[in-house]
């Protein structure tokens, strides 16, 4: 029983319903507390806080055990590649993935095939890394030309409006291949082209009656003011592809406003050898003394090459000469002393581009291109001009477009050729024999200086009537041994590879090649001396254990190319690359080159290119040459 000090004074009838009362006032106060949810979701949502360490912690745990419970499915079954989807974000880490594409690397070991093409595609990046073909003002300023030249040129309107299949139709007829955006329709017919009447029948005089493959799409295109890069075979016809339209541009410009001194060039052609440029000059002057002939004013063109004298031609720099024809060297001393400026010449072409360039004036063309002022049309031109230079030269022009007719460094299908297996002592005696082959004019190439002096001095002993050329002869003996050639009073012409590149002796009955070239590139060139224009020739060539395997193998795969007849020495070369080559050696060229014996890996060109570099260095430092104190 409660004593009186604990029972209160309502203890009576409240003590028996003290329950029921308490519990209505606790609902009572309930209901009139407004905050009781707000309260509760408080509570329920609470989390209490944790230290930064032990989160740390925790984290690298569920790491831990994630990495754990990865390996153990990976071992169990085959996990599906988290990146793969691309619709959806990846459910694992950078870190996850980039372990997960090291193991599956690992797991899959590469062929041998897999690491050489791996191997030169590195070689090859190596060696493309080249500043743009630019002038140093061009690359100072990162002036970018966008758009080409607009010329005044239009063809005939039945040649705009041929429909795509009329024009696809005429390319494949001549086997042309047209890269570039929006090319120009080719054209069949000279008188098509809207050439003056003077020079058509001054090309009906030389015997051209028509366009070749690569005429009937080239001259449309320099026409238009588009650059582009001109690939043929040898004797296909590309120099009057770049001649031609020069001649008509400096004839509208001179028709304009006549040129007085101090003026010009319009255009500017640079060739590697002194041969190749006095060939493109007497080119260019005779279509000049045609239009003069015909009523039309004289387009003057100035020869600026090492071994002349340039008093010979004052009269054309005191007058403003429209064209000028030169090679690297005597141009960039002409340009120093400013016997003449650039600051109006829009059209550059650089005939044998590749030669140019690989022959070290690559640096030279650079720095003639300084001394332009504006924009012009770049033209570059070879028969053998492999991958790597045309994407060089594709960064250097401005929307260009390639005309390619045949395979770039491909041989003349005009050309028959005989390869024969000839001791290295019995080669001059030989040679008489292999004369005996075809009536004459016959051209024979030799390496080396020396080689060339004993087979003219041989061969004159012989009772033969020949002419020799190489490059430590003076001008005047070089040229009077090629007027003396071409106007037959010579039956042989002895060469080093000085008259390989472009010229032009019409008809070459036979090519003998004394000794293989280092390059195969200097083979197709050699042979294109014969089988010119659609004619049909022959080219021998002597063999011996003297020749290197590599380009041997490459020679071996350009007669399988053309159609030849293989001699069994060839045949029976073991050939390392046999597993990666396609039908008759496609698909393995070598993108440096153009060899079809051989890779990038293996080059003997950028082997030599890699050597002339290490001599230029020592030379550079003071260091012996060529390991001789």
């Amino acid at each position: 029983m409660a004593s009186a000090e604990t029972l209160s004074p309502h203890t009576g009838a409240d003590a028996i319903n003290g329950s029921k009362t308490f519990k209505r006032r606790r609902v009572e106060e309930e209901e009139e507390n407004p905050w009781k949810d707000v309260l509760e979701d408080a509570a329920s949502n609470y989390t209490p806080y944790v230290p930064v360490k032990q989160r740390k912690q925790d984290a690298i745990g569920r790491l831990e055990r994630h990495l754990n419970r990865s390996l153990v499915d990976d071992r169990a079954a085959p996990r599906e590649d988290p990146v793969a989807n691309a619709g959806g974000r990846p459910t694992m880490s950078l870190i996850d993935q980039a372990v997960e594409i090291r193991r599956k690397e690992q797991e899959k070991p590469k062929s041998e095939m897999e690491k050489q093409l791996e191997e030169e595609k590195q070689i090859l990046e190596a060696n493309a890394a080249r500043t743009a073909l630019k002038s140093s003002i061009e690359i100072a300023r990162d002036i970018q030309y966008t758009e080409p030249l607009k010329t005044s040129w239009k063809p005939p309107r039945h040649v705009r409006d041929m429909g795509e299949a009329k024009v696809d139709y005429v390319r494949k007829e001549f086997h042309i291949v047209v890269e570039g955006r929006d090319p120009p329709p080719p054209i069949r017919k000279f008188k098509d082209m809207r050439i003056p009447e003077p020079i058509l029948n001054h090309l009906m005089n030389k015997g051209i009656k028509r366009p070749t493959p690569i005429q009937i799409q080239g001259i449309p295109v320099a026409l238009t003011g588009r650059d582009m890069i001109g690939i043929a075979f040898t004797g296909s016809g590309k120099t009057l592809v770049f001649t031609l339209p020069l001649v008509l541009f400096a004839l509208e410009a001179e028709m304009r406003l006549p040129f007085v001194g101090g003026e010009g060039p319009v255009g500017l052609i640079l060739g590697p050898s002194r041969e190749l440029a006095r060939q493109t000059y007497d080119v260019i002057k005779a279509m000049s003394q045609a239009l003069v002939e015909g009523g039309f004013p004289e387009v003057r063109v100035l020869l600026a090459m090492g071994g002349i004298s340039m008093q010979d031609q004052g009269d054309v720099m005191r007058r403003g000469a429209h064209i000028v024809v030169a090679t690297p060297g005597r141009l960039q001393d002409m340009l120093q002393k400013k016997k003449f400026t650039l600051d109006s010449c829009k059209y550059l072409c650089l005939d044998e581009a590749d030669r140019m360039i690989d022959l070290g004036f690559e640096e030279d063309v650079r720095n003639i291109l300084s001394f332009f002022k504006h924009q012009r049309q770049t033209l570059l031109f070879s028969a053998t001009m492999p991958k790597k230079i045309q994407n060089f030269a594709k960064q250097s022009l401005v929307d260009p477009i390639t005309v390619n007719v045949g395979r770039a460094g491909a041989a003349s299908l005009d050309v028959i050729q005989e390869v024969e297996y000839v001791k290295q002592e019995a080669k001059i005696v030989y040679l008489l024999e292999c004369l005996q082959k075809t009536p004459p004019p016959v051209l024979i190439f030799a390496e080396n200086k020396d080689d060339v002096d004993d087979i003219h001095e041989y061969l004159l002993l012989k009772g033969v009537e020949a002419v020799a050329i190489h490059g430590g002869k003076t001008q005047e003996e070089r040229e009077f041994a090629v007027q003396k050639f071409k106007e037959g009073k010579a039956d042989v012409l002895v060469a080093t590879d000085v008259a390989s590149k472009g010229l032009d002796f019409s008809g070459i009955q036979h090519v003998i090649n004394y000794d293989m070239p280092k390059e195969i590139e200097d083979y197709v060139h050699r042979i294109g001396r014969t089988g010119r224009s659609g004619k049909t020739g022959i080219a021998t060539t002597f063999i011996n254990r003297s020749s290197s395997e590599q380009i041997l193998l490459d020679l071996k795969y350009l007669l399988k190319e053309a159609k030849q007849r293989v001699p069994p020495v060839l045949e029976a070369l073991d050939d390392p690359m046999a597993a990666r080559a396609g039908v008759d050696g496609a698909d393995r060229e070598c993108t440096f080159c153009g060899g079809l014996g051989h890779t990038i890996a293996f080059c003997p060109k950028l082997d030599q290119q890699r050597k002339q570099q290490m001599q230029l260095q020592r030379e550079r430092y003071g260091g012996p040459r060529d390991g001789r104190d």
